[in-house]
């Protein structure tokens, strides 16, 4: 006898009613490596989801599809599959927009008509029973948090087993998946004398269910995550259906949360990971798990190969902010005083560059390995580089740093090689509130970098002449490539340099602006990083944030200090 198989993408699927069948259902994934088949088959304006999913379906063995409209790219990747042919099964239910007794009848009827489809398709008989009892084995699981434990919820648009996995790597505590097609909760039914009976009271149990931001009535979604630890609220670039939902979440006294944004591709996983850890670390989370263990090579610093020294005898702990372009080393005596500091060209082999920059540093403070009792790693590859005892992220070293740096700063400004962040931080240091740029480049030190190799000029010169300008240039794109056109242009019609410095400059400011309003600006204001040493660009910083920004003269070096100073608390 055939084997069926349904393969769906929405809670509000009937799963249950494919068990009356004796059916498998399988999730679609709406994570994707790319979407190779779909740019094909769809326009290109597919939003990432729809791409997704209409890239899962034409995977080999997905013969039988049913489909919700419960957005208008669910209905699209329905037409161009309906188009292509070649599936056995494949059928879109109507969802109703409301709850009400009349579109409950609504869809009870839609539900039959999907009954009859399916009987007559397959040649089977829809078992009520045996979907009654699915419908209770599906209400029978303890879910993360129904015992009073803390837990973290995973809330907002599609994100399938993917994006729940990668979540939950970096968190000690469970993560429960709330987005709008993992939280799928039904109350149990009576069961029923006939199908009859099951359609009419499971028409209403579906319906029912804490609301997709599909629905009309959607306040029930406010009590999502209540006693969660944190939320991780997850939204799909370019759908602004879940924006809405995120835009409550923000508000004083409520759990606190992080957003994260998705293409519906496996792309971005290094910025994910530093968003999803700095969260974790601002939550005070004992970290247990990570996305990878710390990678230790024969030629690294551990603390075991240090000797069994005991603690008194520790005098001095390092700091290793191994960054995309640059990595950063500081060695901290007992006493919080910098003993010594390296900046190098991480180049190609970034464990190696970070052994090499450390032993540099040891030199550099004339003592010996054996000296130095803790050695925290930072950046972009603190998981990778194989060196220190423990590996924190960018956002609390810049936080410690910048708090060292300058006890009255609250709001730090850190352009960085591969990515922007804003940092609110208290009194103390801790984080309350941070963001990131997107996967874009522009806005970061790379694009500086690119746009000075493109006018043939070192960054340092670059520094230099942007504070000459006298006319106002502005570089209106915000995409790397198209902007490197216009610094192309401009240099054609033989616009001064600095004033093209100064334009480029102007973009950076603006796309960084943009973050600083976004987390909430609070006076003092610093900047961190490398590109703090340009001048010009903090002039325009200032200008579109509309406060004065210190700079230390240790700014490049704010990250490594931070960790230097988590590891001597460690040491």
């Amino acid at each position: 006898m055939e084997k069926h198989k349904i393969w769906y993408m929405c809670k509000y699927t009937p799963l249950e009613l494919f068990a009356g069948f004796s059916c498998e259902r399988q999730r679609l994934e709406s994570v994707m490596d790319s979407f190779e088949t779909a740019d094909a088959a769809a326009h290109p304006n597919l939003c990432g989801y729809g791409k997704a999913l209409l890239e899962a379906c034409t995977q080999p063995g997905v013969d039988e599809v049913v489909l919700v409209n419960c957005c208008d790219v669910a209905r699209r990747v329905y037409d161009v599959l309906k188009e292509q042919g070649g599936k056995k099964f494949l059928y879109l239910l109507d969802l109703p927009h409301h709850r009400g007794r009349a579109e409950k009848w609504l869809f009870e009827s839609h539900l039959r008509r999907l009954v009859a489809a399916y009987e007559e398709y397959s040649g089977l008989h829809f078992d009520a029973e045996k979907a009654w009892e699915a419908g209770a084995a599906s209400c029978a699981g303890q879910e993360a948090g129904a015992d009073g434990n803390p837990y973290i919820s995973l809330q907002g648009a599609h994100g399938g087993p993917a994006l729940l996995k990668l979540v939950s790597s970096h968190f000690s505590i469970p993560v429960r998946d709330d987005t709008c097609s993992g939280n799928r909760r039904l109350r149990p039914l009576k069961k029923p004398a006939d199908a009859g009976e099951f359609l009419h009271y499971y028409a209403s149990d579906l319906l029912d269910q804490v609301p997709c931001m599909r629905m009309q009535e959607a306040e029930e979604r406010t009590a999502l995550g209540s006693g969660a630890a944190g939320i991780v609220y997850h939204t799909m670039k370019f759908c602004d259906y879940y924006g809405f939902d995120y835009a409550d979440r923000v508000r004083p006294g409520r759990v606190p949360n992080l957003k994260i944004e998705t293409d519906a591709t496996r792309q971005s996983g290094g910025q994910l990971a530093t968003r999803l850890d700095a969260f974790a670390e601002s939550l005070r989370l004992n970290q247990t798990t990570r996305t990878a263990a710390l990678k230790r090579t024969a030629g690294a610093l551990r603390r075991e190969e240090r000797g069994a020294m005991n603690r008194s005898e520790w005098k001095y702990a390092a700091g290793v902010d191994s960054g995309s372009t640059s990595t950063d080393v500081v060695i901290m005596d007992r006493d919080r005083n910098l003993a010594a500091w390296t900046i190098q060209r991480t180049g190609a082999g970034a464990a190696a560059g970070a052994e090499r920059a450390l032993e540099e540093a040891i030199r550099k403070a004339g003592i010996r390995p054996e000296e130095i009792g803790g050695i925290v790693s930072t950046g972009y590859g603190r998981e990778t580089i194989g060196i220190g005892d423990d590996a924190v992220t960018e956002i609390t070293c810049h936080a410690k740093g910048a708090h060292y740096l300058d006890p009255e700063v609250r709001t730090i400004i850190d352009i960085g090689g591969q990515d922007s962040k804003v940092i609110r931080i208290d009194e103390n240091g801790a984080v309350l509130n941070f963001t990131m740029n997107d996967k874009c480049a522009a806005g970061t030190g790379r694009f500086l970098e690119m746009m000075a190799r493109t006018l043939e000029i070192s960054m340092e010169d670059m520094e230099k002449l942007g504070d000459n300008w006298k006319e106002d240039v502005t570089i209106s794109s915000m995409c790397t490539v198209f902007a490197e056109s216009e610094v192309v242009s401009l240099v054609a019609k033989n616009t001064a340099l600095p004033d093209v410095i100064h334009g480029l400059n102007k973009s950076v400011a603006v796309k960084t602006a943009s973050l600083v309003r976004r987390v909430g600006m609070e006076d003092a204001v610093m900047m961190t990083g490398g590109v703090a040493k340009n001048t010009g660009l903090v002039r325009e910083l200032e200008t579109y944030v509309g406060t004065r920004i210190r700079v230390s003269k240790y700014a490049q070096l704010c990250g490594a200090i931070g960790a230097a100073l988590i590891a001597l608390s460690d040491a």
